[in-house]
């Protein structure tokens, strides 16, 4: 669906339609969801390293405390950047697709352990870009 903007004919401003702030605004609360579900992923981790189940002969191995420190400083990342798309500012929406990118690689090296979770991010992560990447407005 096409992005409608309107000009304000007296002031000269331009309206931002309600399906851009929509987008940006579920970009940001996903964002912040997944943030605080990669920080629970990571503090089970390091709590308790039997939590997840290891597979053998994976092409990427790492233990599973490491892979808790990595998805616990993801979590923070991914849900401060969800914060401060809230702004609505350029800068955050591509910060907010470059984690989003990184969170989701990230959860495709995790699938081993725990696959469905994984991939329940990984599909969140590519709505966030997807939300994130629609044009705020038309040009004039």
């Amino acid at each position: 669906m096409a992005q409608m903007v309107e000009r304000d004919v007296r002031t000269g401003t331009r309206e931002v339609s309600g399906w851009a702030v929509g987008g940006t605004v579920f970009a940001g609360v996903i964002m912040v969801l997944v943030g605080a579900f990669h920080a629970i992923a990571g503090f089970v981790a390091i709590l308790d390293d039997q939590f997840y189940v290891v597979t053998r002969n994976y092409t990427y191995s790492l233990d599973v405390t490491g892979w808790g420190w990595i998805h616990l400083i993801a979590g923070v990342l991914v849900a401060i950047g969800g914060l401060y798309v809230f702004t609505g500012a350029t800068w955050a929406r591509i910060l907010g697709i470059t984690l989003a990118v990184l969170s989701a690689i990230a959860n495709f090296f995790f699938i081993p352990y725990y696959p469905f979770w994984s991939l329940l991010i990984i599909a969140l992560d590519v709505w966030v870009v997807w939300a994130l990447s629609r044009p705020i407005e038309e040009p004039a």
